[in-house]
């Protein structure tokens, strides 16, 4: 029995996988996200082709999203969605409270027979106003888009043993 246990132990190292390669996304040399097998992903091909899915696997430079195989250089964009509270439920809570504010002071001037002039007033205006646009400027906040070139860049780093990757950038000595 503890000869099993004892070659299990040893045998186990070299059955199992302990790490998979990394996708990393760049603003300028810092980090922005890490991508690895079982993250979600949705990008932009070279192609002009959006795909969206989980990352199934990674090896020699290709990146596979839902089994689909694609080399990490042929990633254009990467888009980041951001679901929160502040720009799903409040945004759509403000632009909803913004109409009910301008319909009830129609409704209350048509009620009171006030002429169109008198149903608004400035606070009123101001206030529905106000809640129109932060809602709509929280709805442009749902999802983040980086777009491979300039500013922003893909590196792929091998971390497997005895695999070969892209060369590592050497960082330039002061």
């Amino acid at each position: 029995m503890n000869k099993a246990i004892f070659l299990s132990l040893f045998l186990v190292p070299f059955l199992v996988r302990a790490q998979t390669d990394l996708l990393i996304l760049k603003k300028k040399g810092l980090q922005v996200r890490t991508y690895t097998v079982g993250t979600d992903l949705e990008m932009q091909t070279i192609y002009n082709q959006w795909f969206q899915g989980t990352i199934t696997g990674m090896g020699n430079d290709t990146v596979f999203v839902n089994g689909l195989p694609f080399h990490y250089k042929e990633i254009a964009t990467v888009r980041i969605r951001h679901p929160n509270f502040s720009n799903t439920v409040l945004s759509s809570g403000m632009m909803a409270a913004a109409g009910g504010i301008l319909v009830l002071g129609a409704v209350n001037g048509l009620y009171r027979s006030d002429p169109p002039k008198d149903w608004y007033t400035g606070s009123g205006l101001v206030t529905g106003a106000a809640l129109l646009v932060g809602g709509y400027v929280l709805t442009r906040t749902r999802s983040s888009t980086y777009t491979i070139g300039k500013k922003y860049k893909l590196q792929y780093l091998v971390l497997g043993a005895g695999r070969k990757g892209p060369p590592l950038p050497i960082a330039p000595s002061p």
